[in-house]
């Protein structure tokens, strides 16, 4: 049986001559209520530009509000210290200095370099999860929906150093503390760092990005909508691995 949003694409302008009249700001309009015409009449085309523009906007605000979020830069800090020191204790306090210069350096153009990392390897899984559900998108194709199913991670970013300047500093004791996840709720100092990293994985923005990855991959792999979700659910399940890692090493 063929999905009918798949065959939207030959109908609604998934052509270059259609993609060009439309400019590349109302793709990060549209992505937001709707994603299928965006995945449809872009999925020939550059994932290099969407990629590069949300590098510099998460880049940029992450840069702008570092004053409003180093109270929780500080406390992932003090908190990885503790941890690094019980592994090895004769770190001396000149090595835990040089540590925090490189840690505060890349926070700050972090985001620059590990945006387009993160969009790659998320194009990538999702060409190979896809192709175990008979989807027909190229790597090329995963990698356009991939870019702009992380567009919403702009508006988290923007969300994130709003509710940093009206809480109170005390209260920013890890990323989790402005995350719209139950793990904001957890003390991350007594919390198992396993039950913060699976319900921090239980985030709107994340839950967000996985549905537009599944909207993507049946508008341009061809495959019904039902079949899309569980290829871009088991992605999902995927993403926990590095969190849980982390989590087991602490």
């Amino acid at each position: 049986m063929t999905n009918p949003g798949a065959a939207a694409p030959s109908q609604t302008g998934g052509t270059p001559a259609a993609s060009a009249r439309v400019p590349i700001w109302e793709d990060f309009i549209d992505i937001f209520h709707s994603p299928s015409e965006v995945f449809a009449r872009r999925e020939n085309g550059s994932f290099w530009i969407p990629m590069l523009i949300l590098a510099a906007l998460i880049g940029g605000l992450l840069l702008a509000t570092s004053g409003v979020l180093s109270p929780i830069m500080d406390a992932e800090f003090q908190r990885g210290m503790a941890a690094t020191l019980r592994r090895n204790p004769q770190l001396t306090a000149d090595q835990m200095a040089t540590g925090r210069h490189i840690g505060e350096i890349i926070a700050k153009v972090g985001a620059f370099i590990f945006v387009p990392i993160g969009i790659f390897f998320t194009g990538l899984f999702l060409w190979i999860i896809g192709k175990a559900f008979d989807a027909k998108e190229s790597l090329h194709t995963a990698l356009v929906v991939a870019a702009y199913a992380t567009v919403p991670r702009v508006l988290e970013v923007v969300l994130s150093a709003v509710q940093a300047m009206f809480m109170d500093p005390a209260s920013l004791t890890s990323h989790f503390s402005v995350s719209l996840s139950a793990a904001r709720f957890l003390n991350p100092d007594t919390a198992s760092p396993l039950t913060l990293s699976l319900l921090g994985h239980l985030d709107v923005f994340t839950i967000w990005l996985t549905a537009l990855l599944a909207i993507g991959l049946s508008v341009t792999g061809k495959i019904p909508r039902s079949r899309a979700a569980f290829a871009a659910a088991f992605l999902w399940v995927l993403g926990i691995v590095p969190g849980l890692i982390q989590a087991a090493r602490s």
